[in-house]
């Protein structure tokens, strides 16, 4: 990474292995992508009815499981986010280099189901926009970019 890289950001954008943050935009895209398993959990923590904040967010039974397979590949995603630090496995050095594909595949996959289960067109093209618009955020942000290029190092004691 060069120099000019860096310049738009200050320390506060640093963690404590000198590497810039990860993206909010990121952090998003992973809700977005694990919306199933948020909404399944949220539902196991209420106790008076468990299906009815199911039923709110995916009224088909259907959806709610299209959305937990497609989530799959997020979970793998997160996975890989906690174990990135100094002493990861090479294993997953190589993963987080390929964090974008995985996630790409995931966006792709949310709409393939989505139009495999053959909702109202409104919906399909709701979802297909807003993976569009995670599409353009994972390879136009700047950010993003140099946070998939970068894996943090041990820092020489002081």
């Amino acid at each position: 990474m060069t120099r000019h890289s860096y310049a738009e950001y200050s320390i506060e954008d640093f963690d404590k292995f000198d590497c810039l943050k990860l993206s909010k935009g990121f952090y998003l895209l992973l809700l977005f992508v694990l919306r199933g398993y948020i909404v399944w959990i949220m539902s196991l923590t209420n106790r008076k009815d468990s299906t009815a904040i199911m039923e709110f967010f995916f009224p088909d039974p259907s959806l709610f499981y299209l959305s937990l397979s497609s989530g799959v590949l997020g979970l793998f995603v997160v996975l890989i986010m906690s174990l990135r630090r100094p002493d990861a496995a090479n294993w997953v050095k190589v993963c987080w280099r390929y964090c974008r594909a995985i996630l790409m595949l995931t966006l792709v996959s949310i709409v393939g189901c989505f139009y495999w289960d053959l909702l109202s067109m409104n919906w399909i093209l709701s979802q297909t926009l807003i993976v569009s618009l995670f599409v353009i955020f994972c390879y136009k942000s700047h950010r993003f970019n140099i946070n998939l290029k970068e894996f943090p190092d041990k820092l020489p004691e002081k």
